[in-house]
């Protein structure tokens, strides 16, 4: 490793952080994980001898490899890399980072690029779910201008369409875990839902906040935190994903009624720390609460109707929206989600 580690560093979605192959990593967990902690400079809360942005949302790693699996090119493991805590997790997906994966393969050569659009489908092995990713290669070549914006993301980039498929229960082994709509943990009614990203969503006038505060005036708010870590605790045998102590699942995301034309307006802790936006897959675990009777979240939604659903999520610095298929008893069988991403840097980082 002292000659350096091969890596590309991307944005993807409202994300951001290093792509790499997985020859390019030791294969034995603990050597990979002390060799990621060095790159992104952690534990320390400012990263400041590492890659690492002092925030989760930009200490986040994709490794990626050609694929052996039927009707899938790559397979993509996402570890969570904790800022100020030694530990490096695969306990969660990231829809944000999977992004830029397509692109990334691409210009690794393990997905030949066509001329125009190239799809790539992926397979997260972190909770078995397969996506299929639309990537801009007009000549052959990856292409990240565009006019394509979302929010959280100053500027414009490639419209970075993403599909996912079979997302129900990929984590907790059904799409709720208890087997209920709605549950009373610790004094609080929650709906716990998995469908793509394992999430506890609870009104947030039932935390004792309106909902519209900003992420940082949330993460001051000693009491809020302390009530938000028992609840997860206490969710996380009940949603089969056992001691969630060192786990950055399940997210904990309070929802209130929308307030600028969408579907449901949302604060998330991921988990300890207030989300400046929202999952990509957490988006869609909420949008899919949104349209079931009796969650926390059902009677706050304005969903629409029909059988193909456009949901706008909103969240801190604007809204996800989640297109949501229907079949004829209103599951939800297809979510679809419009994200970008670029390429920073692609190079080598020295651990």
């Amino acid at each position: 490793m002292s000659d350096g580690v091969r890596t590309m560093w991307m944005r993807g979605g409202t994300s951001k952080g290093g792509y790499f192959l997985y020859d390019d990593l030791p294969q034995d967990e603990p050597a990979r994980g002390a060799v990621l902690m060095n790159i992104m400079g952690s534990p320390n809360t400012r990263q400041i001898d590492g890659m690492g942005g002092a925030d989760p949302l930009t200490s986040k790693v994709a490794l990626v490899r050609k694929s052996d699996r039927d009707g899938i090119d790559v397979d993509y493991l996402f570890l969570q890399v904790f800022v100020d805590q030694p530990i490096v997790t695969d306990a969660q997906n990231c829809g944000n980072i999977l992004a830029g994966v397509a692109p990334f393969a691409i210009e690794r050569n393990l997905v030949p690029a066509r001329n125009g659009d190239t799809p790539v489908t992926i397979y997260m092995e972190n909770t078995g779910q397969t996506a299929v990713v639309l990537v801009s290669t007009p000549g052959g070549v990856v292409n990240y201008s565009g006019d394509a914006k979302i929010d959280g993301v100053p500027g414009s980039a490639a419209p970075v369409p993403i599909e996912f498929k079979d997302t129900a229960g990929s984590s907790c082994g059904a799409l709720l875990p208890t087997g209920n709509v709605q549950d009373l943990v610790e004094g609080i009614k929650v709906t716990m839902v998995d469908n793509g990203m394992p999430c506890v969503v609870l009104r947030a006038e039932d935390m004792g906040i309106s909902g519209s505060e900003a992420p940082e005036e949330l993460e001051q708010n000693a009491g809020l935190v302390a009530r938000l870590e028992a609840i997860r605790l206490a969710c996380g045998p009940m949603m089969n994903l056992g001691d969630v102590t060192k786990k950055s699942v399940p997210k904990m995301t309070m929802v209130s009624a929308p307030e600028n034309g969408g579907a449901i307006a949302t604060r998330t802790f991921i988990p300890h720390r207030c989300h400046k936006a929202i999952g990509v897959l957490g988006a869609v675990s909420v949008a899919t609460a949104c349209l079931m009777k009796g969650s926390t979240a059902y009677d706050l939604a304005k969903t629409g109707e029909g059988n193909q659903l456009s949901m706008a999520v909103e969240h801190p610095t604007g809204e996800m929206t989640v297109v949501a298929s229907l079949n004829e008893t209103g599951d939800v069988v297809r979510a679809a989600i419009l994200r970008t991403a670029r390429k920073l840097m692609d190079g080598k980082v020295f651990p």
